[in-house]
């Protein structure tokens, strides 16, 4: 886990504490002064009522075992609470949150005894992490895996098994179907615990899974289960309101709630549509030939306005995509009578699919409103947006009648559907629709023509989230500034707070490099980002670097562009053999296998003393979800300013959006999503207190008050004016300082009391406190 503390305090003395009237059961010897006052402002919250919270802790500092011990003590005393839903975005983010709900709760068993109320915590993700099926697990494509999961799971295939011995059913669906439905877990389960659950027991750890998340008292998953409503309807649309959700790593939470509301179509998209809308068509007819019986009861129940019907017939081994739209979204009426029948619908798809076809023909980009799309709809088609409502649910009760295999296919189709269905739905606001015949494939280099429906306003899908839970925390280890959240999430939160990091050590030394040895300015800017002298000075400081600090280094570019032609630059300079003197090269990529090799070799090169030097870019795989704690991140170097790409249309749409409706000015919000990335890569790199590590922004930009005062809290108290405006040498020798500071001998002894407490810290404290309040 981030922020775990050291294997040394984990076989002390376990203690507990009181705040207040709450008894807290905390699973470690000791605990930081941070993660303290971090559970007062969390206890501050949860007792306000139903409201949200954002909060900022420092990176390396026990986030995750601070809300896990907290919130289990929080629901220990008020049993009325509902679940406590943790959302973290990546699945071994999941596996190291549930692997501190186990220490939590098993020290909190011990505490109690036999009397330990029963708790069951479990993880859920998607088949193709759950998956124990000899063949079907071997599948790397999501989608692929859920359709032969289906293939061998929905109630028609097992009907035909029943005549048929030849059918392929999945042995661990049928023993999950046969004696798991009526098992009640208890314990901790993460997600290899699961796996290794469903093999000894014959049981589909993925229906296990989705059948204990209705009684689990804790439950971990990625952020698409609450928020995409293609998802959420599904898994969490029954949870009680009194739940307590969970939003960890959350500095990107406005993406991930734009993304939900979002949808890409791309000419190679339209043509499988047209493939897919033949198939049905051809499968319809034989249907109408051998059961029409089946066809009619569809169209019987969407008369009797039962729109959605498949959704609630369906078992959980049938189930498509809910509709793409927010729950009171969702249309209630009757489905129009003009697409009940199956041919009709298709006809009715064709139309669409074929004026799209026509709308991405253009020679430039084009941006318009989803109401203006719709009179062109409605004037080349004369379809009504009212019909277009219907196409996702309409699409997804259809695949269900069929009872077609390989379900997959059909996902072109789909996205076309969950379009129209978008449009018509959200047609007064907060969307955009950017049609781009020049949208270039990285993989290719050929260009594609795309039609991006896009939502413009994040507070949409967190909206239904914070109307119906309880209590909504929002907290990361670099969400600053926090005021920003607020207006772009659309909240007020009832309490928002950010915690520096308490140190008995100087151990974080950040650094703003702003200048070459030969005084010419150090930056990513357009207008000098390729200038020789420039790329030449970014690469010197690289070199120094790699001959004074110890094992592993780690660059962050802006974009994989800018980084292909550094790197390209630096090599036409001899510059990356003599960074192979000191160190070893590796690269991340755009495909995520070779980016995992280049980082396990990474590894290999520090733990073996070569040492070695990865350079990664900013909002890749490498700044979001890897950690470089100790001999793997000795120093980070942040290459420019991580601005994203001005010239997008859709980041055009959005800065005039968020002017016109939260007075968020465009330099205001550019310059807030660049420092929380830049912020993001260069927290990688401190991943504890006993941890240490440079952090040098390499850019005279980053010298300026409105960039470093953007920065977190913690990151920015360990930045002294004397480190804001240095050249390359003068910022080798204060790496060479500090890593000689760092490599004196460091105890606990010289954390007690300061940066490390005691039970008797804490009470001292709180006398501290109450003799203030006197």
């Amino acid at each position: 886990m981030s922020g775990r503390l050291p294997l040394d305090l984990l076989n002390s003395k376990i203690v507990s504490f009181k705040i207040e009237e709450l008894d807290v059961y905390f699973p470690y010897s000791y605990i930081y002064p941070e993660q303290y006052n971090y559970m007062v402002r969390l206890k501050q919250a949860l007792d306000a009522g139903k409201g949200s919270c954002v909060l900022e802790m420092p990176s390396g500092t026990g986030k995750t075992v601070t809300l896990l011990s907290f919130i289990t003590s929080y629901k220990l005393a008020h049993p009325e609470m509902g679940k406590f839903v943790y959302c973290t975005r990546t699945v071994p983010e999941i596996e190291k949150a549930l692997e501190e709900a186990r220490r939590v709760i098993a020290y909190r068993n011990q505490e109690y005894g036999p009397s330990a109320p029963k708790v069951l915590c479990i993880g859920l993700t998607s088949r193709r992490n759950l998956c124990v099926h000899p063949t079907v697990s071997e599948e790397k494509d999501p989608k692929v895996t859920d359709s032969k999961c289906r293939n061998l799971t929905a109630s028609w295939v097992r009907d035909m098994a029943k005549d048929d011995p030849r059918v392929d059913l999945c042995d661990y669906f049928e023993g999950f179907t046969s004696k798991g439905k009526d098992a009640l877990l208890e314990g901790i389960y993460t997600i290899s615990d699961l796996r290794d659950f469903g093999r000894k027991n014959g049981w589909c750890p993925y229906f296990v899974a989705r059948h204990s998340v209705d009684f689990a008292d804790i439950i971990v998953f990625s952020y698409s289960y609450i928020i995409d409503p293609k998802i959420s309807d599904l898994v969490t649309k029954e949870f009680s309101n009194n739940c307590i959700v969970v939003f960890d790593e959350a500095h990107n939470i406005d993406n991930a709630c734009i993304d939900a509301l979002s949808v890409n179509i791309t000419r190679s998209t339209l043509e499988a549509s047209t493939r897919n809308l033949n198939k049905l068509k051809n499968h319809i007819k034989e249907v109408r030939e051998k059961d029409a019986g089946r066809l009619k009861r569809e169209y019987d129940n969407l008369v009797e306005g039962l729109a959605r019907s498949h959704l609630h017939n369906c078992t959980r081994a049938e189930e498509l995509r809910a509709d793409p739209v927010l729950p009171n979204d969702v249309a209630q009426e009757v489905v129009p009578g003009n697409i009940r029948k199956a041919e009709h619908f298709l006809g009715l798809m064709q139309r669409v699919v074929e004026y799209i076809k026509t709308r991405i023909r253009v020679s430039q980009a084009v941006s318009e409103f989803p109401i203006s799309f719709l009179n062109g709809v409605y004037q080349a088609t004369t379809i009504e947006p009212r019909m277009l409502t219907f196409c996702s649910g309409r699409l997804a009760s259809l695949l269900y009648t069929l009872e077609l295999p390989d379900i997959d296919q059909y996902v072109p189709l789909g996205i076309v559907a969950d379009f129209a269905t978008l449009v018509s739905t959200y047609s007064k606001g907060g969307f955009i629709i950017i049609i781009d015949p020049f949208e270039n494939n990285y993989w290719t280099g050929e260009q594609d023509a795309t039609l991006q429906f896009s939502c413009l306003d994040a507070s949409l899908a967190l909206r239904p989230v914070l109307e119906k839970f309880r209590n909504v925390v929002i907290t990361s280890g670099t969400i600053s500034p926090l005021d920003m959240y607020s207006k772009i999430l659309n909240i007020k939160p009832v309490i928002t707070d950010r915690f520096p990091m308490t140190l008995s050590r100087k151990s974080v030394c950040p650094m703003v490099v702003t200048k070459g040895n030969d005084q010419l300015a150090m930056s990513s800017a357009f207008d000098v980002r390729r200038d020789p002298a420039v790329v030449r000075n970014f690469g010197n400081l690289v070199v120094d670097l790699s001959a004074c600090v110890p094992d592993g280094i780690v660059c962050f570019f802006p974009s994989y562009g800018y980084m292909e032609d550094i790197v390209s630059m630096w090599n036409d300079m001899d510059i990356l053999n003599t960074i192979l003197v000191n160190k070893l090269l590796f690269v991340e990529t755009p495909d995520p296998v070779e980016t995992a090799v280049a980082l396990d070799s990474y590894r290999k090169a520090c733990n073996s003393g070569r040492g070695a030097v990865l350079f990664s870019v900013a909002r890749g795989k490498v700044s979001e979800g890897i950690d470089f704690d100790h001999q793997y991140g000795r120093a980070v170097i942040l290459f420019g300013i991580p601005y994203v790409n001005t010239q997008s249309k859709i980041l055009r749409a959005r800065l005039e959006y968020l002017r016109d409706n939260y007075q968020i000015r465009e330099g205001e919000f550019l310059t807030f999503d660049a420092m929380r990335t830049a912020a993001q890569c260069v927290g990688r790199v401190i991943r504890g207190k006993t941890d240490y590590g440079l952090m040098i922004f390499a850019d005279k930009r980053y010298s300026r008050a409105d960039k470093f005062k953007k920065l977190p809290v913690w990151i920015a108290d360990a930045l002294p004016q004397t480190n804001l405006n240095l050249s390359t040498e003068l910022a080798v020798g204060v790496a060479k300082q500090f890593l000689k500071e760092m490599a004196q001998p460091y105890t606990r002894e010289d954390q007690l009391g300061k940066s490390l407490w005691t039970l008797e810290d804490i009470l001292a404290f709180q006398n501290r406190l109450k003799e203030k309040d006197k």
